[in-house]
């Protein structure tokens, strides 16, 4: 059973079937928003994202970034990322259209970084992530 349903510009529905949704800045205790530690948050979620779901690969959505008229400390310029960071595991009908459709299907794991917890949904879903090339990076998978 999937959580919504997000239909890409292509046309192509994916199923949303599980979704960790993040603070992009929680816990962050020192410190200000900046390249080197959004790097370091990127990464982890990749990393974390591959670990749980190692059979899957997994895309991240480059995400938009701010770049606000503040004072740049050590770390260099404030850079400052969507409030949300989003892990969805996401599914569809297999890429192969030789594989049986009833025991296949293609599945991708995909990072994005959105403005608000809202569920992705249908086309209301953030535009870079409706625009994820799916036959490119999503894989088969047997049931």
């Amino acid at each position: 059973m999937s959580l919504t349903r997000v239909v890409l510009t292509s046309g192509r529905s994916l199923d949303l079937s599980e979704l960790r949704l993040s603070s992009t800045y929680g816990g962050v205790l020192e410190g200000y928003p900046c390249k080197p530690l959004n790097e370091m948050k990127i990464k982890g979620l990749i990393s974390t994202a591959e670990r749980e779901h190692p059979l899957t690969p997994v895309h991240l959505v480059p995400p938009p970034r701010e770049y606000p008229d503040q004072y740049a400390g050590a770390f260099g310029p404030v850079e400052v990322l969507p409030q949300v960071a989003c892990v969805g595991a996401f599914h569809s009908t297999a890429l192969d259209p030789a594989h049986d459709p009833v025991l296949h299907r293609s599945i991708l794991t995909i990072i994005w970084f959105q403005p608000t917890t809202r569920v992705p949904s249908g086309c209301d879903a953030e535009e870079a992530l409706r625009e994820v090339d799916w036959e490119g990076l999503a894989r088969d998978h047997e049931l």
